[in-house]
């Protein structure tokens, strides 16, 4: 799609640099453009072309080896506790203002939603001390269409101000929805105005501010996670998630994309959508991060300054006994594709006996090389 649309769409519209890199990135993923290397078999002297990928943050081909790693980090940080999970929803009427700057308006929905956990974790008559917070940024509704929200995964209890106690939640519950709704909405707001007093963001109007005070604004908490094993499956459907993945276009037709979406106002029944290349890609667009913005951030006892220490006093507290040593080194992108389809990438795909092996590299830009007879791997 983006090969036979992206250039017409790059020459009609308006793009940011990392909306014009992304797609980019997206057009030439796992081509020759990108750079590779030639693998030859020993055994019976078979070649295969493997070409680079582009790593870019959008790409639906790029996420998954970066998010099993990412994974195998997390193991070490679960804790035998129950684990909440919690959405915090910023109202569609900033979604223009989010557009044109979305550092600013996705920067203060993590410093909202984080600091409102933390006012009630703090406050002794739930918890009265500190959570442990994962928090991932989504941009984007089942149809492409804005909808910032933020999904926080929340440890089922909290670390006493001494480090001494470890205080656990009640069964089922964490804090009070609707309170949760009242003071996300007081502190996001309170950061926008003190946003606009420092030039960060402009002021809002007074229209504008009325229209956010109006309604409740979207706390949603979900049933309690069975354990730390199901807190990992939910984190892998989720962390890198992509606004649209390859597996949701059904066709592409004469300049018409068909996808396919939950309508979760009809019972989440799976339908079918049909948009033109250019409003797909707009659409698309729409959900690119500024460069470097993280969509995923720790607070609490997880925040990275001092995740080490506080997860060791909890582990101690619970009478749990230290997770095994990290290994010395990240597995390698063969190893990773084995674990999760259990396809040997090593092990030579025609005859089956011998092993790949390196006969050949290029680096991006440069030419193929040529006289070698191989089958494409993209």
């Amino acid at each position: 799609m983006v090969r036979d649309a992206g250039e017409r769409f790059r020459q009609t519209h308006r793009l940011s640099r990392e909306q014009r890199r992304a797609l980019s990135a997206i057009e030439s993923c796992r081509t020759a453009a990108l750079g590779g290397h030639i693998e030859s078999c020993a055994a019976c002297g078979v070649s295969r072309a493997v070409y680079h990928s582009c790593r870019n943050r959008p790409c639906p081909k790029c996420p998954v080896l970066a998010k099993e790693r990412w994974l195998a980090a997390r193991c070490a940080e679960l804790l035998p506790i129950p684990y909440f999970h919690v959405v915090f929803t910023l109202p569609h009427a900033l979604n223009p203002l989010a557009q044109r700057f979305p550092r600013g308006i996705y920067g203060g929905l993590f410093a909202a939603a984080a600091a409102t956990l933390q006012a009630f974790a703090r406050d002794g008559k739930h918890l009265g001390g500190e959570l442990g917070i994962t928090a991932v940024l989504h941009t984007w509704g089942q149809t492409l269409t804005p909808h910032v929200h933020l999904h926080c995964v929340v440890t089922g209890g909290a670390l006493a101000p001494d480090g001494r106690r470890w205080i656990p939640a009640k069964p089922g519950f964490l804090f009070p929805v609707k309170a949760l709704s009242t003071v996300f909405r007081g502190k996001f707001l309170a950061g926008l105005a003190a946003a606009g007093m420092r030039g960060t963001l402009p002021a809002v109007s007074p229209f504008l501010l009325a229209r956010l005070r109006r309604p409740p604004w979207v706390v949603y908490a979900k049933r309690p996670f069975g354990g730390p094993a199901h807190v990992l499956a939910y984190l892998g459907r989720y962390t890198h998630r992509i606004a649209l993945s390859n597996d949701r276009i059904v066709a592409i037709r004469e300049g018409v994309v068909q996808i396919r979406y939950r309508d979760y106002a009809d019972g989440s029944r799976q339908k079918i959508l049909h948009l033109s290349a250019d409003e797909l890609l707009r659409r698309f667009c729409w959900h690119v991060l500024p460069a470097g913005f993280m969509r995923l951030r720790h607070f609490g006892l997880l925040a990275n300054r001092h995740r080490g220490a506080k997860l060791a006093q909890a582990r101690a507290l619970l009478g749990v006994d230290p997770p095994p040593a990290a290994p010395a080194a990240d597995p390698s992108t063969a190893e990773v594709i084995e674990a999760l389809t259990g396809v040997d990438m090593t092990r030579c795909p025609v005859c089956g006996e011998g092993r790949m092996q390196i006969t050949a590299t290029w680096a991006a830009g440069e030419p193929m090389p040529t006289g070698i007879v191989c089958f494409d791997t993209s």
